[in-house]
């Protein structure tokens, strides 16, 4: 870990443990995030990037799931040793989560105001009036008008639901924020406007960003970095410009495959053939093996690691693409 590390998560394996099954939610996964570097994790439902997410907050339900092993060390110190009263501290405070689905992550029957009001009193010893002219602030800051600090969620449209959910992950000042497929369910003019609003929020705070998404395009307008997972895997990740311009795995490949290009004139777009397997029953080697046109021998039986190829271009495949002419 440099000194400019915000966050490290080491090896983290995640499994949910059910009735008949074992669930391979994520696995043997690392990553750092630098002091004010913005950071995608991209792949398909399923792949585990929520669960990743949840992890760092330790929110992980338990039952079913549990953080089997693996190391989360912010600033400096694990979280997986720290007590629930130290980790409920760092939430908020230092780490922040805007959840994927504004419609159910507000409380229908408390107003937008009381809720992010008692964000604000969780984490600081101040009163209920200051803490309400802070809400008023916050919905300020991310361009709802102050004066709606008494209306419900049910008077707010998605794209604005979106916006509360911002000013109460911001509310405490976090070093780090989660976003969590922040512009689903949005039109794309509202996902624009939700985007530049948490880039600007995240300039003007100096924090981090771990940004959850299934939009490469998304990633590449708001992003330094970028984490391509599959299957519970980090299977490739690098700079924007490494990734984008030399892609290294199938999977990579296939995901930009499925993008509709303004550059080229095709008549269908690729999809990636077949399905991602079963996380309660995964292959004995690597997990793309069955969908992937580019698998050999190896393949069938181990599982590869990621290998940096220079630059901090790091690719997980026994037979990464060659380098286009």
């Amino acid at each position: 870990m440099g000194e400019n590390t915000l966050l490290s998560v080491e090896d983290l394996v995640v499994k949910y443990f059910l009735r008949t099954s074992t669930c391979e939610a994520v696995n043997g996964v690392s990553f750092t995030i630098e002091k004010g570097e913005r950071v995608g994790l991209v792949g398909e439902t399923g792949a585990g990037k929520t669960t990743t997410a949840l992890s760092i907050l330790d929110l992980v339900p338990n039952p079913p799931g549990r953080i089997v092993s693996g190391k989360i060390i912010l600033n400096g110190e694990d979280i997986r040793t720290k007590s629930i009263a130290d980790v409920r501290k760092i939430r908020g405070n230092d780490v922040a989560m805007n959840f994927q689905d504004p419609m159910t992550s507000l409380n229908p029957v408390m107003t937008v105001g009381d809720q992010i009001m008692e964000v604000v009193r969780l984490h600081n010893d101040i009163g209920k009036f200051e803490a309400m002219d802070k809400a008023k602030e916050m919905l300020e800051l991310v361009g709802i008008p102050g004066e709606r600090y008494l209306e419900y969620p049910h008077q707010f449209s998605g794209g604005m639901k979106q916006r509360v959910l911002i000013a109460m992950a911001l509310a405490c000042n976090p070093k780090l924020l989660i976003a969590d497929e922040p512009t689903s369910a949005l039109d794309v003019t509202i996902q624009a406007q939700v985007l530049d609003l948490i880039n600007g929020l995240r300039e003007r705070l100096g924090m981090s960003l771990l940004l959850i998404t299934h939009d490469l395009g998304v990633v590449a307008e708001t992003c330094d970095r970028v984490m391509i997972m599959y299957a519970g895997s980090i299977v490739e990740s690098g700079t924007i410009r490494a990734v984008y311009k030399n892609i290294k795995h199938p999977y990579t490949k296939g995901l930009f495959g499925s993008i509709p290009r303004l550059d080229i004139e095709s008549d269908r777009l690729e999809p990636i053939k077949g399905m991602m397997p079963d996380p309660s029953n995964l292959p004995e080697g690597c997990a793309f093996c069955e969908r992937c046109p580019n698998a050999v021998e190896a393949c069938k039986t181990q599982r590869p690691k990621l290998e940096d190829i220079g630059d901090g271009h790091l690719v997980a495949c026994f037979n990464p693409l060659k380098e286009e002419a």
